[in-house]
C-alpha cells in the first residue's frame, strides 16, 4: 500500500533502510506489526530531523528516523496508515487514497508528487515569443510616441523605396538613348539626380528622428520595467527569497531588462522596417513586372520554413543560456561578499575552479546553440545569393523577348537587393526575438509571483497601539515540514517575554510570524485585538524595532544606517538614539564621525559596533514593539555588558520578545515561555521554572555545566 525509505538509525548515522505497509500489516527489516484500531503512527520532527514513532497506546513500539528531505514521503506514509487503520476500526473498506495538498498554493498533489505544479511554473513553462505581447503593458504610457515613431518609419521606409524607381527613366530615357546616338538631356538628368539626393536626405532626416524617438521610448519602457520589478521582488515574503539566489535575481533585474532595451530601441525597430521594406517592394515589384516579381518571391516560402523550424530551437536554448549565466553570477554573489572567509579558509583555487565551472558549463550551452544558428544564418544568405541569379538569368531572358527594358532589370536588381538584404536581416532577427522572450518570460515569472503574505484589499488602518499580542491555536508549516503547532499566548502591553528552547523548538519561527514575514497556516495573531491579516504589512511593520543577532548594514555613513527606518530623522535626533545605544563614543572616534563610511555590511566595524548601531536604528523609530533575536550571542562579555544597557534603554516601555541562547541574559523577562517541537510547553518566571524541574531548569542546567567545563585538552583558555 505504501513505503517509506529512510535514511538515518537510532544514533542519526546516515544508514537506509524501508518501511512497508501493506493490507494488515506495518513491516520494517525483519519486524512486523499487525494492524489494528489501537495501533498508532505519529509523525513529529525537531531540528532538521523527522521521525515516525509506532505505538499502541501503552507503549512505543518503534522509531524510525529520517532527514527532512523525506518528509513529505513520510507524511503521505502517515496519512495512508491512517486511512487503513481507519478502515479496520470501523469495519467498513478504506476510502481511496486522498492526494496531498500543496502547502503553499494548496493545490491537490499527486499521491507520488512532492513539487506543485503550479508553484514549479517557473522551472517548467517554456518559453513563447507571445509573452513579448505583455509589454505592452509597460508601452501604453507612450503609445503617442510610439505611432509617431511608426509614422516616421514609414515614411523613412517609403523614401529608401525612391531611388530605385528613378533609376528606371535614368536608363532608358537619358543614358540608353546617349548610347544609341542622341543629345544627352541635361535637364533631366539633374532632375533625377536631384531627386535621387532629396530622396537620400529626406530618408536619413526621418531615420534620425525615428530612431531617437523609439530609443527614447524603449529606455522608458526599460527603467519602467526594472523598477516595477523590484519594487514587486521588495512586496514578496521571504518564502519567495528562500529558494532564489542573489545572482539569479541580479541577472534578471540587470542583464535580461538591459537585452529587451535593446530588443525594443534596436532589432524591433529592424524588424518593422525590414516587415514594410519587404511589404512595399514586393507590391512595387508586382506593378513593374508581376511575373518576374514571382521569381523574385520565390525564396521566401523556404526562409519562412527553416524560421519555423529554427525559432523553438533558438527560444528554449536562449532560456538555458539566462539560467546557466545566472549560475555564473551567482557564484560571484556568492563569493564576493564572502571574500573574507573565502581567504581565511585558504580557498581560492576552489572557487576559482568552481567559477571555471560554471563558465565551463556556460560556455558549452552556447556552443551548442551557436552549432544551430551557424548553420541557419549562411543558409538564408545562400537563398537569397541563388534568387539573386535567378531573377538576372529570367530577366536576361525577358529582354531578349523584348518584354522588358535593361532599366526594368536595372530597377528591380536594385530593389531586390533591398528585398534580399531586408528578408536576411529578418531571418536574423529570429535569434534577438527569442533571446528577448526568454528574458521578457524570467522577468514576468518575478511580476506574476504572488506574495504568501498579501496586503488585504481593504486594509484595516491601525490606531494608536498599547502592544497587547494575543497569539490563537497558531500553525505553520514551511513547505510539507510543520515548525508550529497549536501555539497559543497572550502578551500584556509593555511586558518582556523571553522565548527559549532547544534549536528548531520554533522560536524564531513565532517571532518571523509576529513581524508577518510568514503568515500562519491556521489560528490568528492579532494586536490589540485586530488581525494582523486585515491590516496593511507595511503600516503594521512601522511599529516593530528588530535588532538580529548579525545586524546587516548598509554600504553608507553611519548615520544613514542608524536612520534607516526614519530617514527625516534630524541630526539630534540620530545622536539622541547614538547615545542611548551607547555608540556615540566609539562613533566620535571613526575618522569622520557621523560621516564615516562604514563599508559594505558593515565591514569596517566590529560586531559589537554593529550591533549597538542596529540598536540605535530600532531606538530612533521608537517602536511600541520590540524583537530581540540572540542580540548578544556572537559578542564577548564586555560588548555584551554594554550592549545590554542600550538593550535596557531599548525595551523601556515597550512589548519586548527577546529570543536568547545565554538563559543568564533573560533574568529580567517578566514571563519565560518554554518551546519545544513547535508547541509551548512551559511559562513563568524564572524562579518558578526551575522549581519545577521541567524542560527549562533541563536546559538551564545543561548550559551551567557546559559553561563550567574545563576547556579541552591541548587548548588553553578556549571557551565550551
Amino acid at each position: 500500500m505504501a513505503t517509506l525509505e529512510i535514511d538515518l538509525d537510532d544514533r542519526l548515522d546516515f544508514r537506509t533502510g524501508r518501511i512497508v505497509l501493506t493490507g494488515d500489516r506495518i513491516s520494517a527489516g525483519d519486524r512486523s506489526w499487525l494492524l489494528s484500531a489501537d495501533l498508532r503512527l505519529h509523525h513529529h520532527d525537531q531540528a532538521g530531523v523527522g521521525a515516525l514513532d509506532l505505538s499502541n497506546g501503552r507503549e512505543l513500539l518503534a522509531r524510525w528516523r529520517y532527514s527532512m528531505g523525506r518528509n513529505a514521503a513520510a507524511l503521505r506514509f502517515e496519512r495512508e496508515f491512517n486511512r487503513l487503520r481507519e478502515s479496520l476500526a470501523s469495519g467498513r473498506p478504506a476510502p481511496p487514497a486522498v492526494a496531498g495538498a500543496c502547502p503553499i498554493c494548496q493545490a491537490p498533489l499527486a499521491p507520488d508528487d512532492e513539487d506543485c505544479a503550479n508553484c514549479a511554473r517557473e522551472l517548467h513553462t517554456p518559453p513563447s515569443t507571445w509573452v513579448l505581447l505583455r509589454l505592452w503593458r509597460f508601452a501604453r504610457p507612450y503609445k503617442g510616441m510610439l505611432l509617431a515613431g511608426f509614422l516616421l518609419t514609414l515614411a523613412a521606409t517609403a523614401a529608401t523605396l525612391v531611388p530605385p524607381y528613378l533609376t528606371m527613366p535614368l536608363m532608358d530615357d537619358v543614358l540608353i538613348p546617349f548610347q544609341g546616338g542622341q543629345p544627352l538631356d541635361q535637364e533631366k538628368v539633374l532632375w533625377l539626380l536631384g531627386g535621387l539626393l532629396g530622396a537620400a536626405l529626406f530618408a536619413w532626416a526621418l531615420g534620425w528622428a525615428r530612431t531617437y524617438i523609439l530609443a527614447l521610448v524603449s529606455e522608458r519602457i526599460g527603467a519602467d520595467l526594472r523598477t516595477t520589478t523590484y519594487e514587486h521582488l521588495l512586496k514578496l515574503s521571504l518564502e519567495y527569497f528562500g529558494g532564489k539566489r542573489t545572482g539569479d535575481l541580479m541577472a534578471r533585474i540587470g542583464s535580461e531588462t538591459d537585452r529587451l532595451n535593446v530588443f525594443l530601441s534596436l532589432h524591433l525597430l529592424d524588424f518593422a522596417t525590414d516587415v514594410l521594406m519587404i511589404a512595399m517592394t514586393a507590391a512595387i515589384l508586382f506593378t513593374i513586372d508581376p511575373w518576374l516579381a514571382l521569381v523574385t518571391l520565390a525564396p521566401l516560402p523556404v526562409i519562412v520554413w527553416l524560421i519555423h523550424i529554427v525559432r523553438d530551437k533558438l527560444r528554449t536554448g536562449f532560456e538555458q543560456i539566462d539560467r546557466v549565466w545566472a549560475e555564473v553570477t551567482s557564484v560571484l554573489a556568492d563569493t564576493i561578499p564572502g571574500v573574507r572567509v573565502v581567504k581565511a579558509f585558504a580557498q581560492e583555487t576552489r572557487e576559482a575552479q568552481r567559477f571555471r565551472e560554471a563558465n565551463r558549463h556556460n560556455l558549452q550551452v552556447n556552443d551548442r546553440l551557436n552549432r544551430i544558428w551557424s548553420l541557419f544564418a549562411p543558409t538564408v544568405g545562400l537563398l537569397t545569393e541563388i534568387g539573386v541569379l535567378v531573377v538576372w538569368a529570367f530577366g536576361i531572358w525577358l529582354i531578349t523577348r523584348d518584354q522588358i527594358t535593361v532599366g526594368v532589370l536595372t530597377a528591380f536588381l536594385a530593389y531586390i537587393s533591398r528585398f534580399y538584404t531586408r528578408l536576411d536581416s529578418m531571418s536574423r532577427i529570429v535569434s534577438h526575438t527569442q533571446k528577448a522572450a526568454a528574458g521578457a518570460k524570467r522577468i514576468f515569472d518575478i511580476l506574476d509571483h504572488v506574495s504568501s503574505v498579501p496586503d488585504p484589499v481593504n486594509p484595516r488602518p491601525l490606531p494608536p497601539l498599547s502592544g497587547a499580542i494575543r497569539i490563537a491555536n497558531a500553525h505553520f508549516r514551511y513547505g510539507n515540514r510543520p515548525i508550529l503547532k497549536g501555539v497559543d499566548l497572550d502578551i500584556r502591553p509593555g511586558e518582556m517575554i523571553g522565548l527559549v528552547g532547544h534549536s528548531g523548538s520554533g522560536k524564531s519561527t513565532l517571532v518571523n510570524l509576529i513581524c508577518r514575514f510568514y503568515d500562519v497556516s491556521e489560528g490568528s495573531i492579532r494586536v490589540d485585538g485586530i488581525d494582523l491579516r486585515s491590516v496593511a504589512v507595511a503600516d503594521w511593520r512601522k511599529h516593530i524595532g528588530l535588532v538580529l543577532q548579525e545586524p546587516f548594514l548598509f554600504f553608507g555613513t553611519i548615520a544613514e544606517n542608524i536612520a534607516y527606518g526614519r530617514p527625516a530623522a534630524t541630526q539630534e535626533e540620530i545622536v539622541a538614539a547614538a547615545r542611548a545605544a551607547h555608540a556615540h563614543e566609539f562613533i566620535l572616534r571613526q575618522p569622520f564621525g557621523y560621516d564615516s563610511i562604514v563599508g559594505e555590511r558593515g565591514q569596517s566595524l566590529s560586531g559589537g559596533e554593529r550591533q549597538r548601531i542596529s540598536i540605535a536604528r530600532a531606538l530612533l523609530i521608537d517602536p511600541k514593539i520590540l524583537i530581540l533575536d540572540e542580540a548578544t550571542s556572537a559578542v564577548d562579555t564586555e560588548t555584551e555588558l554594554e550592549i545590554q544597557q542600550a538593550l535596557n534603554n531599548l525595551i523601556r516601555g515597550r512589548t519586548t520578545i527577546a529570543i536568547a541562547h545565554r538563559l543568564s541574559t533573560l533574568r529580567r523577562a517578566d514571563r519565560l515561555i518554554v518551546m519545544d517541537r513547535g508547541r509551548i510547553v512551559e511559562i513563568g518566571k524564572h524562579d518558578d521554572l526551575m522549581a519545577r524541574e521541567g524542560h527549562y531548569w533541563r536546559l538551564y542546567m545543561a548550559q551551567s555545566k557546559q559553561l563550567d567545563e574545563p576547556p579541552p585538552l591541548g587548548v588553553e583558555g578556549a571557551p565550551t
